[in-house]
């Protein structure tokens, strides 16, 4: 076991059965979802990256990294899920399907009247919040934003850039959470969160929708570049839903011979890699204040609908310390040969790491091979954020902070 790295293969994962917990995030629902979003001016596919020479470096067929940076001008992806949540909340009121609403519709004198004044709420360490209120704003709604201790006031301003109500708090992200559905319940405001808890199961669910547009676009995208599908997947977790619709997608597509998915968190809130350790199929969390860099993983309660799907159909939960994603960030910054450059925050760039260390590390040579990986594998990453504080990706990338272990 390297150094700040742990790894456990899923002892719950299932091998048969009917998948209908994966149903809500088909091909063809997740298409419904993209219409939805294309129906915005400023919707364009985010750019899917070959790095074909540090694939060659590492020895594997290929590396392919969805960068997120270029999301609706917002340097990240989150606003996909809030906004297909919000729009989906607002044509239900309307008594619509989704499928028959656009923005057009939605901000139309007639459709405004209808609707009213409304005010969604959320708790978020930065990308989310600003998606919410920048979704609000274009759709001529309110919204209020709470964030937990410690978040970056470059991200808390530019979440008030946006035209949100925007506050710092003394909690912790899910504190944070229990705040703003406190605040939701005495005001009448709506909460748009990005995790489930027992009553509150539909916005999650939209909003893990709103995470599948990302993920349909990068298979078309390898489809394009005449790779059927990618042998393996890292995806990076905090509740779990990002995690959980892009291993929902993938595994509805693709069924029994969907990708080996490894699914990474920060070592100070790995909830996941710990309801794997525990393996009753429960899911565990984890408290405190969850001190890392990586501030979009800074979750310690799983979103409950993302983890019976990551439960059911993952293959390996691995936490890892900070300075993994601070190496990821330099080796997307500053690539070989002629990969492009890109630029990924904290929270986007730690399986970019952690896969260079599994294929290049001695001390990982086990996990290595419990996975699979060789010359034939075709590795789908996402970097889901650009640099969201940029004098903090400036102190890693330039400034050298969190280095990797003289002996890992």
């Amino acid at each position: 076991m390297a150094q700040g790295i742990e790894w456990i293969a899923n002892p719950m994962k299932r091998t048969d059965g009917p998948m209908a917990s994966v149903e809500f995030l088909s091909k063809q629902e997740i298409g419904k979802v993209r219409n939805f979003h294309k129906s915005f001016s400023e919707y364009q596919e985010t750019p899917l990256r070959s790095l074909d020479t540090l694939a060659g470096v590492l020895g594997v067929a290929g590396v392919y990294v969805k960068d997120e940076s270029y999301r609706f001008g917002l340097n990240a992806f989150k606003v996909l899920g809030s906004s297909y949540a919000i729009g989906k909340h607002l044509a239900k009121k309307l008594g619509k399907d989704i499928s028959a609403v656009s923005f057009a519709d939605l901000v139309s004198p007639h459709v405004k009247q209808q609707l009213g004044d409304i005010t969604f709420t959320t708790a978020t360490d930065g990308n989310h919040g600003r998606g919410l209120a920048w979704t609000a704003n274009r759709l001529q709604q309110k919204s209020v934003v709470y964030m937990p201790k410690g978040s970056s006031v470059k991200r808390l301003n530019a979440i008030k850039g946006e035209g949100a109500e925007a506050y710092i708090t003394e909690y912790n992200y899910d504190d944070a959470v229990r705040l703003s559905a406190s605040q939701a319940q005495k005001h009448g405001w709506v909460i748009v969160q990005d995790t489930a808890w027992e009553g509150y199961e539909d916005i999650p669910a939209w909003i893990m929708q709103g995470y599948g547009t990302m993920a349909a676009e990068a298979l078309d995208q390898l489809n394009r570049m005449e790779v059927e599908r990618p042998t393996h997947i890292f995806v990076q977790a905090g509740v779990g839903s990002l995690a959980g619709a892009v291993q929902g997608f993938f595994a509805s597509v693709f069924q029994k011979n969907r990708p080996i998915t490894v699914i990474v968190e920060a070592d100070r809130a790995a909830c996941l890699y710990k309801s794997a350790q525990v393996g009753d199929g429960e899911p565990q969390f984890v408290g405190g204040d969850m001190d890392t860099i990586m501030a979009g993983l800074a979750c310690g309660e799983p979103n409950t609908i993302s983890w019976e799907i990551l439960r059911d159909y993952s293959d390996l939960f691995v936490s890892c310390s900070d300075w993994v994603t601070a190496l990821g960030m330099r080796l997307l910054s500053s690539p070989a040969g002629s990969d492009p450059r890109i630029i990924s925050g904290e929270s986007g760039a730690v399986t970019s790491g952690l896969l260079h260390l599994i294929m290049r590390e001695k001390g990982l040579e086990s996990l290595r091979e419990k996975l699979e990986l060789d010359r034939n594998s075709r590795v789908l990453l996402f970097s889901t954020e650009g640099d969201t504080d940029p004098e903090k990706y400036a102190s890693i990338v330039w400034g050298g902070e969190y280095p990797a272990p003289q002996s890992i």
